[in-house]
């Protein structure tokens, strides 16, 4: 009697994960993307202002390290700036450890803290997955299909594919890699309240070294091994999502990230630009051909972009940024001013001045494809480092940062839509303050 009830309750376990995974074709999620400011976030200092928030992401994004190879040979994921401003929730294994993952959309492995007391000490009131704790864990043996994909694994001992991935900043993770169950909260108030997705190949990391203080890592870049490539493969979400980025002063509110159909971007002066081939499978690379100042064309000369969420600054080409700076300084009418640790060169004193009375022009960027322009506003391309003090927040590149990138600030309330199955990214104006409350109500 007692065999036969345990067999029914474990079929209606398998009936109810089956009916919480199965969803419509144009079925979606979304998931809070909290900004690493947030006092959610364990990264959150209390002791920083507003502007010391922004003074610090800068900081973050110009003090990256150039990229060097691993000291042990693992692999080098080429994250030329590993400053990591946003987190995602996510629930591992069967029952459930919910963790607070870094959201990076400039790399591909998904990994989570199993370790043992080594490595690099823990987040205060981290959490570390047990795998002995779950009945839907299993590892993923080192002559398989997956661990032959990665560009650094080994057998261990038990025949396991023992994985290293290691990012531009030294920073790296060692573990197994396995497969298990992770399910999402889904955010809006409607639609599949638990979204579950099992086998996902992920890393169990057993030793990591930097200053990790997340539970772990949701890569969500364009790799095989992304969050998001495995979502198209075991769910009818498609590979694609987005994200609508608050502003840098509203870091107490959470943006949303968005999978399936409510990743598609359709509001209008909606931009759609290809993907293009870049350094690294992760990276979404597209073409900028162009920046005009209202409407003067002041730089024309095609570049190679990242788009992501990840660095605060849009690092350019110089030969992009030269004019653009020189067509910016005939148009705005304010005083220079001193930049506050030298941390950004073009800065202007706009004390007792209101918003309205800057006189910041637009600046439009024409991307490849033909879809349009993306026009980044003021807020844009400007941020207050401190009181009376505003600086551009487009910088070139350089040897610690050699790879152009649009960063998080240029992305503030865009509606930014990546599909990997079209192979575009797609920007659209939007209020993401109140899209973000829409999405919670």
């Amino acid at each position: 009697m007692e065999a036969t009830a345990l067999a029914l309750y474990a079929v209606l376990l398998l009936l109810a994960g089956q009916r919480a995974c199965a969803a419509p074709a144009d079925a979606g999620f979304s998931v809070e993307f909290i900004h690493r400011d947030s006092p959610r976030s364990p990264f959150h200092d209390p002791a920083l202002s507003p502007h010391g928030r922004v003074l610090a992401a800068a900081r973050r994004s110009l003090h990256a390290q150039a990229p060097a190879p691993a000291a042990d040979g693992g692999v080098e994921s080429k994250i030329i700036s590993r400053s990591f401003e946003y987190l995602m929730a996510v629930n591992v294994g069967t029952p459930p450890t919910q963790m607070l993952a870094i959201a990076d959309t400039g790399s591909d492995l998904v990994w989570v803290d199993c370790r043992n007391g080594s490595g690099a000490p823990a987040a205060a009131g981290g959490v570390v997955f047990e795998p002995s704790s779950s009945s839907t864990y299993d590892v993923v043996g080192c002559q398989s299909e997956a661990c032959q994909a990665l560009n650094q694994a080994s057998c261990d001992a038990d025949s396991n594919c023992q994985y290293q991935y290691a990012y531009g900043d030294g920073s790296r993770t060692v573990g197994v890699l396995s497969t298990e169950t992770f399910s999402f909260a889904d955010g809006s108030g409607g639609g599949t309240p638990q979204v579950r997705v099992p086998h996902v190949d992920f890393g169990c990391s057993t030793y990591m070294a930097g200053n990790f203080r997340a539970d772990g890592l949701v890569g969500l870049g364009g790799g095989a091994f992304s969050l998001v490539s495995q979502l198209g493969s075991a769910t009818p979400f498609g590979r694609r999502f987005s994200y609508c980025l608050m502003p840098s002063y509203a870091a107490n509110s959470s943006s949303t990230l968005n999978f399936g159909s409510r990743a598609v971007v359709s509001e209008p002066g909606a931009a759609t630009t290809p993907l293009v081939p870049g350094e690294v499978d992760a990276y979404y690379t597209v073409e900028l051909e162009s920046v005009a100042v209202g409407e003067r064309t002041v730089a024309p000369r095609t570049s190679a972009i990242i788009v992501d969420s990840g660095t605060t600054l849009t690092f350019l080409d110089p030969a992009l940024l030269r004019p653009l700076v020189a067509e910016l300084g005939r148009r705005i009418n304010l005083t220079r001013a001193q930049p506050p640790e030298q941390l950004l060169e073009v800065c202007y004193d706009v004390s007792g001045r209101a918003q309205e009375e800057w006189g910041v022009p637009d600046v439009a960027l024409r991307f490849g494809g033909g879809g349009g322009d993306v026009t980044l506003r003021p807020e844009n391309t400007f941020v207050l480092v401190q009181e009376g003090t505003l600086c551009l927040a487009l910088v070139p590149v350089s040897e610690a940062q050699p790879v152009a990138i649009l960063g998080n600030v240029a992305q503030q309330n865009f509606h930014v839509g990546y599909d990997l199955d079209a192979r575009t990214v797609t920007f659209a104006p939007a209020d993401c303050a109140r899209s973000s409350s829409a999405a919670s109500s």
